[in-house]
């Protein structure tokens, strides 16, 4: 009877996670067969990719999660029933990702100076150029999806998402095909065409997920056709909570970019990023489906406190973290009894020396990995449930305040060290049981309950 009851209760996080984490698992298999790609390309090629995301990701996690906040704006006046100011929030966040989207094309000409900083090898750095500045496209439309996808995710409405991310993932595939190898009659461009591929296919789900948006024929009652004026106390409203949601992602992003620069700058450098370049994508694989409950939760606890029902808040948050907990055990599980299975994947057989280097120090890192994902999760779901209330400025400063000791200046004291990679990740081990037990004291505290992002 417990067990039914308990099943029951996750009932209305799972219907509405269950098309988040498949549409995550889209968008991380997309970058996942970039990887791949790129990997069977060249093991460097492989190695630049996942540094430069980490630097790309942290402006563009302050984009993205400042766009995606429409959800709470949107779950929040859904519960409080008053949808006529949903349109009016969603054309704020669209504002945000057109704006930084632009802002970001900008940095394409800087990209020679930022790279030659990180210490890396002549060759690791050319590769990271090219790749950056084709990735820098991809800015805009990536914003454009993340609003959209806010907006459907805090209605409640998250079967389109699978739609707009699986639009990503197939044209991403067939651009990646046509732009790094240079099949079809088109030319070879290696890793800068990986970074193309992404920004057109990310245009692609854009334009797919714009389009169905403003043909539902429901969409006048959401105040969409009239909302889109321009309205500065709504807008710095809606900057108060969303700038620190995206800086919160932006400071973790930017603390394990720096984190992979001195891993960079190791003594076996190029194999320990490459190693570590591939246990995050397989991380990545373990983490995005969790992600796709938090949003769940995040989007029920906006509804629920609407209604002025924090107690349902607070059951649908822990049913979505006994969920993400039952999912994540069995992928960490996996990743230290079966690192083969992962490290075949990626495997390059044009330069032996350099793959045998870095396959050696894979297992090591997922075993990290393993224990990273298992405490992540109160990230992905309590963090997730705290900004779904509005709680955005305690999370910020907790992304500024912990990451640094604990993962990014021992990864820089051990960077001349043989064994540095180890102690690195033991620190970013560190630096995610601490900060989550912080996160997890916060919602016990109760303080979010109050809180409301609609009237402030």
């Amino acid at each position: 009877m417990k067990l039914k009851q308990q099943i029951l209760r996750w009932g209305p996080v799972f219907q509405l996670a269950w098309p988040l984490i498949v549409a995550n698992s889209f968008w991380n298999l997309q970058m996942t067969i970039d990887r791949i790609f790129l990997g069977q390309y060249s093991t460097a090629a492989l190695g630049a990719s996942v540094a430069v995301m980490s630097l790309f990701w942290t402006p563009m996690a302050l984009l993205q999660q400042m766009a995606a906040y429409v959800t709470t704006f949107v779950a929040q006046y859904k519960g409080s029933g008053h949808p006529e100011q949903i349109g009016p929030s969603f054309w704020k966040s669209l504002y945000v990702s057109v704006i930084g989207g632009l802002l970001f094309l900008f940095m394409i000409p800087m990209s020679d100076w930022l790279f030659s900083f990180l210490g890396h090898s002549e060759n690791m750095r050319a590769l990271e150029v090219e790749y950056f500045s084709g990735v820098c496209f991809s800015a805009l439309p990536t914003a454009v999806v993340a609003a959209v996808s806010g907006l459907f995710t805090g209605l409640g409405r998250t079967r389109i998402i699978m739609a707009i991310n699986g639009v990503g993932l197939v044209f991403n595939v067939l651009f990646d095909y046509l732009l790094i190898f240079g099949n079809w009659g088109f030319p070879a461009l290696g890793v800068e065409g990986a970074g193309y591929a992404t920004a057109l296919a990310t245009t692609c789900g854009a334009v797919f997920g714009l389009v169905y948006l403003f043909m539902r024929p429901r969409s006048d009652m959401w105040n969409l056709s009239d909302g889109w004026g321009w309205n500065t106390e709504f807008f710095l409203r809606y900057l108060k909570y969303g700038v620190p949601s995206g800086l919160q992602w932006a400071l973790e992003g930017l603390s394990f970019a720096v984190f992979l620069v001195f891993v960079g700058q190791l003594p076996n450098g190029d194999a320990a990023l490459s190693a570590s370049s591939i246990a995050v994508t397989i991380f990545l694989l373990a983490a995005l489906p969790s992600i796709g409950i938090g949003q769940a939760v995040s989007a029920l606890v906006g509804d629920h406190l609407g209604h002025n029902n924090p107690q349902r808040a607070e059951r649908d948050t822990w049913a979505g973290f006994q969920m993400a907990m039952i999912y994540i055990l069995v992928m960490s599980t996996s990743f230290v009894l079966v690192p083969e299975f992962y490290l075949s994947w990626f495997e390059n057989t044009d330069n032996p020396q350099a793959w045998a280097e870095t396959a050696a120090l894979v297992p090591m890192i997922l075993v990290f990995v393993a224990v990273f994902c298992l405490f992540d999760t109160l990230n992905y779901v309590i963090g997730f449930a705290l900004k779904g209330a509005g709680d955005t400025r305690f999370v910020f400063l907790v992304a500024l305040i912990v990451p640094w000791p604990l993962m990014v200046f021992p990864a820089w004291w051990v960077r001349d060290m043989p064994d540095g990679l180890f102690w690195g990740w033991m620190g970013t081990t560190a630096f995610v049981i601490v900060q989550d037990t912080i996160y997890l004291l916060r919602f016990l505290g109760g303080k979010w309950k109050a809180m409301r992002v609609t009237h402030s």
